[in-house]
């Protein structure tokens, strides 16, 4: 790892490629293809032969899974070694020995790195870049990766005020817990906001909508429900924004919004696509 890495590693991580890793055992074809379509639905197209695409925190590389079967020649990298075990055996059960797939370990915090890797059509980096520490440096890494005409689809934790605060400091404590008590800890936190949910769909007249919330949340990206709440409760370094505050970080490099889909002001990400207009910034 490069020394910039290290300055910016927190003293406490969440264990994001353990996550991944009991995700892929619920793995199927249903949540690959809900992968695909959330491509095609945010970058809007159908297919991307001839593009290339790298993907910045690939996780359980199920996303660059998704953008090889749609087409595009993929690079993936995480900073987090189980992350990248995650995505290599995506591609050992897929793409074998696929050489318009390559996979490795770095951090978007490595300026150098970065810049040895050049330019891509496609930059995606969905719930990464505001667990990394230093989330202003990521995102300044990330837009001199796009080539002029490519896009640039990111998604970042939306600011709730008082309320990130609070979470930052449960998020913290997670970690810092032995792992012994950090399932309780989820379990008790989250089963607050589960039992408003239950209550929100009793109200109205809908207990099977809280049921179809857990069973059909693939259909969210191919994700997990589960994993998803785990992630959120434990996902730490942990940074937010406003999508103002986005939008103009990326306007003033060169940047236009294509797509924007919020979280309405409340808990989770907002999601951006930008198209880079101008020459890349070096």
């Amino acid at each position: 790892m490069s020394r910039l890495y290290e300055v910016f590693t927190p003293d406490v991580r969440f264990e994001f490629g353990e996550n991944w890793r009991q995700f892929l055992n619920t793995l199927n074809e249903q949540r690959i293809g809900e992968a695909e379509r959330s491509l095609q639905q945010m970058l809007g197209t159908r297919r991307l032969e001839g593009k290339t695409f790298l993907d910045i925190g690939s996780g359980s590389g199920l996303f660059s899974l998704a953008a090889r079967r749609l087409g595009a020649r993929v690079h993936s990298f995480d900073y987090d070694q189980q992350s990248v075990t995650c995505t290599q055996e995506l591609k050992r059960r897929f793409f074998a020995d696929d050489a318009d797939w390559i996979i490795e370990q770095g951090s978007v915090l490595d300026t150098s790195y970065v810049k040895s890797l050049g330019q891509f059509d496609i930059i995606y980096s969905w719930g990464v870049l505001h667990h990394t520490g230093n989330m202003w440096q990521a995102l300044e890494n990330s837009s001199i990766l796009v080539r002029r005409g490519g896009k640039l689809f990111i998604s970042i934790y939306n600011n709730q005020g008082r309320w990130s605060v609070i979470w930052r400091s449960i998020k913290k404590t997670y970690n810092r817990l032995p792992k012994s008590l950090r399932l309780p800890l989820a379990i008790a936190v989250m089963g607050i906001r589960e039992m408003r949910s239950v209550f929100a769909y009793m109200g109205k007249f809908q207990p099977m909508g809280y049921v179809r919330s857990w069973t059909h949340y693939y259909e969210s990206r191919g994700m997990s429900r589960w994993h998803d709440l785990l992630d959120w409760i434990g996902g730490y370094p942990f940074e937010v924004a406003r999508p103002e505050e986005i939008f103009n970080f990326f306007r003033d490099r060169g940047y236009a919004l294509e797509q924007l889909k919020t979280c309405a002001g409340g808990m989770g990400c907002n999601e951006f696509v930008f198209a880079r207009i101008n020459k890349a910034l070096q």
